[in-house]
């Protein structure tokens, strides 16, 4: 296998590649988008509405029913194949989008987040799963790249356009924009993606398997809120679940899974460790940055968001800027570079906060970001390569979830070490800088776990067969 992978941006964009490369930038626009929805637009909700004591369940049904959606996506892709999946799904979240947005109280939203999150988890772990099966290997640092920059516009562009329709016109049509773009997309896959033939139906639905990944995920979700000791114990049994839907799913006839998910002695589940912990590491600032300096700063709203934007910038950049690399063994480097630009990062954000110093916190979210960018493309990439042909559905749609199950993880991690620092008493700047000094810690610690995953993750992939996809 040569060393060098040659590929040019022209050819996502070109006349044979772009109504997929649109395709699969219009799913990832609704996820991004969506996700970052709910703090412009539902705040309006409850006040027209009431019930501002649940008004956090809306962000977080919508994680934990996608994270459930993206686990079961391999599967209802065998069984629907891919363009009757991404219909099917597509219209599901629309029907979510309608019944949010014509909703009279906020049980009605949560519905409708819910609906949304189980048709979107699935639509994006399907997306991911058609990279390999309608882009060459050469191609898909790329598109990683392209995804990295509708993630940062949706950054921005998700909260600011949600105010702005909130604003002007109503919160109903922040959920109501989402529309037009779910017809175009179903419009786009019913054009653009070939019917697959159905895997016979020869297993029952894995309901148990499905269920125990959702309590577990909501377990998660209930620590990010509880108090110390609660959370502790929603945390363990978070892990109870889990690890305990891995060991159901491996021992299953028709697996949700790759067999070899989250093992250590292969490429594929060292590097979904390093995915899963990348995030867990990230969410310390994604979480209380912003919050941080509007606290300890003086900050206002919009100065703060664009100081945290500066993150997602970086992010977007580096990626678009390691597409281009060519050679394998740089690659690697980049993927073991990641997870320590990461831990490095955080610590000059702490250092910038306790020293009131914001070039130091500038530099290290710009680290944090290039963290991210310069090794997610080339981790998944490896991940998928890693992968026999016959995992490569299940091994492409687990990506997304287990990211997203990273970042509610670490959320979750994130408020138990604040909350147990004493971080929620804290009145002072010196008891609040003193109270995030262990949540940085633990975060860096997460990201240093990552680098010993992206070290195993590439002495294995060395030894591994590359399989690379063919021409879509």
């Amino acid at each position: 296998m040569s060393e060098t992978v040659e590929g040019r941006w022209a050819e996502i964009f070109g006349p044979r590649y772009l109504p997929v490369t649109t395709i699969l930038a219009l799913g990832v626009t609704l996820f991004a988008f969506n996700a970052f929805l709910s703090a412009a637009a539902l705040p309006s909700a409850v006040h027209e509405l009431g019930g501002v004591e649940v008004i956090s369940w809306a962000t977080t049904l919508y994680l934990v029913f996608a994270i459930v959606g993206g686990a079961a996506a391999a599967m209802l892709k065998r069984r629907l194949g891919s363009r009757g999946a991404l219909v099917g799904l597509a219209l599901v979240f629309l029907v979510g989008t309608l019944i949010a947005a014509i909703a009279t109280d906020m049980t009605q939203v949560l519905v409708g987040r819910a609906v949304q999150g189980l048709g979107e988890g699935v639509v994006a772990a399907l997306c991911f799963a058609l990279i390999p099966e309608l882009f060459p290997s050469r191609l898909v640092p790329k598109v990683f790249g392209m995804q990295a920059v509708v993630w940062a516009v949706a950054a921005f562009g998700g909260p600011a356009g949600a105010g702005a329709l909130t604003e002007l016109i109503s919160w109903r049509a922040a959920f109501l924009i989402n529309v037009p773009f779910v017809l175009i997309f179903v419009t786009m896959v019913l054009m653009v993606v070939p019917r697959a033939e159905r895997a016979p139906d020869a297993h029952g639905f894995p309901g148990l398997r499905l269920l125990t990944i959702g309590a577990g995920t909501m377990l998660v979700a209930l620590a990010a809120v509880a108090a110390p000791l609660q959370a502790a114990l929603s945390l363990v049994g978070a892990a109870v679940l889990l690890v305990a839907a891995v060991w159901l799913d491996r021992r299953a006839d028709h697996r949700l899974m790759p067999p070899d998910a989250f093992s250590f002695n292969t490429a594929v589940g060292s590097g979904l460790w390093m995915f899963l912990l990348m995030p867990v590491a990230g969410a310390a600032t994604a979480v209380y940055l912003i919050m941080l300096l509007q606290q300890l700063w003086g900050y206002g709203p919009t100065q703060a968001a664009i100081t945290g934007a500066v993150m997602a910038v970086a992010w977007s950049l580096s990626s678009v800027t390691v597409a281009n690399v060519r050679q394998r063994s740089t690659r690697r480097i980049l993927i073991r570079t990641g997870p320590l630009l990461l831990a490095a990062g955080l610590v000059l954000v702490l250092i910038g906060l306790e020293a009131t110093q914001l070039p130091v916190l500038l530099v290290g979210q710009v680290l944090i970001g290039m963290g991210f960018g310069t090794c997610n493309g080339y981790t998944m990439l490896t991940i998928m390569e890693a992968s026999t042909e016959a995992e490569r559905d299940r091994t492409s749609a687990l990506l997304p979830t287990t990211q997203s199950a990273g970042n509610a993880l670490g959320a979750a991690l994130a408020g138990v070490a604040a909350n147990a620092a004493g971080y929620p008493l804290a009145v002072e700047k010196t008891e609040v800088l003193s109270s995030i000094v262990p949540l940085f810690v633990m975060a860096a610690l997460f990201a240093v776990l990552a680098f010993f995953a992206a070290l195993r993750m590439v002495a294995l992939a060395k030894k591994t067969p590359v399989n690379t996809f063919a021409e879509g």
